[in-house]
């Protein structure tokens, strides 16, 4: 393997690293936003749903 060949194959593994770890990022943003939210988004379903069952009456 030539030493253009290592640096290019140790290139594509460290960006494959940091496409792994944006990826758990994005996700621990989503799991904390829904967690933060999770109340008042239940709230609101709850709210819809419940519009949505006495408009038909």
């Amino acid at each position: 393997m030539t030493a253009a060949n290592r640096k290019l194959h140790r290139q594509s593994g460290v960006t494959m690293i940091e496409y792994a770890l944006i990826a758990a990022l994005v996700g621990v943003a989503a799991i904390t936003a829904l967690t933060a939210l999770g109340g008042n988004i239940s709230t609101k379903f709850t709210g819809i749903g419940t519009s949505v069952s006495t408009a038909g009456n």
